[in-house]
């Protein structure tokens, strides 16, 4: 019993402590230049101007004018300074931050690896350290850093990536902003020196900044960002609210004809939406392996490889219950549209003999769940 208390003022106490994490924003690009520094600071102006305790925890402008000039009124938080193999270097001062903790901090260069000696190995490391004193964190990241992506960018680029930063970091932020350009206005960037000095401008056009490359990072970037709403809208958004993605599921019996046309059809609507979709296949006891012949098991197995080959997932199900097991199935994954034959086709008479069938209408008529009938 007192084990049982312990454990729940353990956990109201855990579910204190997440409430009062700070919030987590990234500002994500397919590679330096694209403007994620600018428009962090950009963002600290405006809150600013609103009036709420915004500090410079770490910045890098490499000297870019525009970048540079938005940093004029903010206060900044002093790096630390360090000796490290006899040189003075400076790292954001971690301690610094979570002591004056401003409300929100921006911090650049998530990837980035701190200087031996740090009480932590990387940046991303003392952001956790930061939101998990409570105190609101605006950093940046190019997608190449990314765990994840490591081989993918490596092929892409032809370069090493040694800074990476797990995946896991960029799930754990509340909002994940790509800064896009295309690769014409990249370069034209770059051309102009707002990126890299003008000496370094050939070299960069010559290796990283070619157009093929940036265009496979560009969409990258876009992948990503996109997985990520996708993945907040899953966790935070209610069932009975959110837009559910098109997911399609087509029946099918041992009916070789119509089997190819359900299949057929149903792969084709589901390119249109972009959307997945099953092959669903209950297997009656009048189905069972003993009782049909075997052309009929060659075409059923045949029809599972083309629904296969053709993007969807197949689903076997054994149950005498047809209607119900649709619905059942409809409902586990989500289904939007279930798709059948046509009323000539033995599966749907099937269908229309069970009372099950009736009670299958009732529910859809209740749900957003569409059903289709292919010619």
């Amino acid at each position: 019993m007192e084990d049982t208390k312990e454990q729940s003022v353990e956990h109201f106490l855990e579910l204190i402590k997440k409430s009062r994490k700070g919030k987590f924003k990234v500002y994500i690009g397919m590679s330096a230049g694209v403007g994620k520094t600018y428009r962090m600071l950009l963002e600290a102006q405006a809150l600013m101007r609103n009036g709420i305790d915004v500090k410079i925890g770490y910045i890098e402008t490499h000297n870019r004018k525009e970048t540079h000039a938005l940093l004029e009124g903010l206060p900044i938080i002093p790096r630390r300074k360090l000796f490290y193999k006899g040189k003075e270097l400076e790292e954001m001062d971690l301690k610094a931050i979570i002591s004056l903790r401003p409300e929100v901090v921006i911090v650049d260069e998530l990837a980035h690896t701190n200087i031996e000696g740090s009480s932590n190995e990387k940046r991303w490391q003392d952001v956790l350290e930061i939101l998990n004193a409570g105190i609101n964190v605006i950093s940046a990241v190019n997608i190449q850093h990314m765990e994840s992506l490591n081989e993918e960018v490596e092929r892409i680029t032809g370069a090493t990536i040694n800074e990476r930063v797990p995946d896991k970091v960029l799930q754990l932020a509340d909002e994940v902003v790509n800064i896009d350009l295309t690769a014409d206005e990249l370069i034209d960037r770059l051309k102009e020196g707002k990126i890299y000095d003008q000496k370094k401008v050939p070299t960069a056009l010559n290796n990283f900044f070619q157009v093929e490359r940036i265009l496979q990072l560009r969409e990258l970037a876009l992948r990503e960002v996109a997985h990520q709403v996708e993945r907040k809208i899953d966790i935070e958004v209610p069932k009975t609210i959110k837009l559910r993605p098109e997911l399609f599921l087509a029946c099918i019996s041992t009916n070789d004809e119509s089997a190819k046309i359900i299949i057929r059809k149903t792969a084709r609507l589901s390119s249109y939406y972009r959307s997945k979709w099953y092959l669903l296949y209950v297997q009656t006891s009048r189905e069972s392996s003993d009782k049909i012949n075997l052309a009929a098991q060659r075409h059923l197995i045949n029809n599972m490889k083309l629904a296969t080959q053709l993007g969807g997932e197949v689903l076997k199900v054994k149950d005498d219950h047809v209607a119900r097991t649709i619905w059942e199935t409809a409902e586990k994954y989500d289904i939007t549209t279930i798709c059948i034959g046509k009323p000539r086709f033995k599966f749907y008479q099937l269908i229309m003999k069970t009372a099950v069938f009736t009670q299958l209408l009732n529910k859809m008529s209740k749900t957003d769940i569409d059903l289709v009938i292919l010619s």
